[in-house]
């Protein structure tokens, strides 16, 4: 038996059903696994696939969908809908942050999300990402939001 208490785990909910969004993902995933940042178990999983357990054992969230139709994804909304009741009051406090890809328009997707969150009582630990053109620099503000959200839980 271990006396060592479990690592912290940063849940990182996605939909990325297009390559720009799926590259995204993989920086926000290396940034979250940036080698000056230890001690956090960094635990990605599809929008899709995500339970309420999941949720409750995530001590941090990261969220990313692409924007459709000026809303998030019908994949996380559908992760919300079912995770939201079970877990209210109990993640309460936990940090989390998002990003959102869009061709044009991200405020929507980036509003209903912070609103979720607010209900939820999650605290933002870094301004939401809003994404419409894949660049150097979007590139490596996914890097940073990764390695924020799992140094803050480190």
């Amino acid at each position: 038996m271990s006396d060592e208490a479990p690592l912290p785990t940063l849940l990182v909910v996605h939909h990325t059903p297009s390559p720009p969004t799926r590259e995204l993902l993989e920086k926000v995933l290396e940034g979250a696994a940036d080698p000056e940042i230890s001690g956090v178990r960094v635990k990605p999983i599809a929008a899709l696939a995500a339970t309420v357990p999941d949720v409750l054992s995530a001590d941090g969230f990261l969220f990313g969908t692409p924007a459709n139709f000026g809303y998030m994804s019908g994949a996380l909304k559908h992760f919300f809908d079912t995770v939201y009741y079970p877990v209210l009051g109990s993640v309460t406090g936990r940090p989390y942050g998002l990003w959102v890809h869009g061709n044009n328009d991200t405020a929507g997707a980036i509003t209903s999300i912070q609103k979720l969150a607010t209900g939820l009582e999650l605290e933002a630990a870094a301004a939401p990402l809003e994404i419409t053109e894949l660049s150097g620099r979007a590139r490596e503000a996914c890097y940073e939001l990764g390695a924020v959200l799992a140094a803050t839980l480190a």
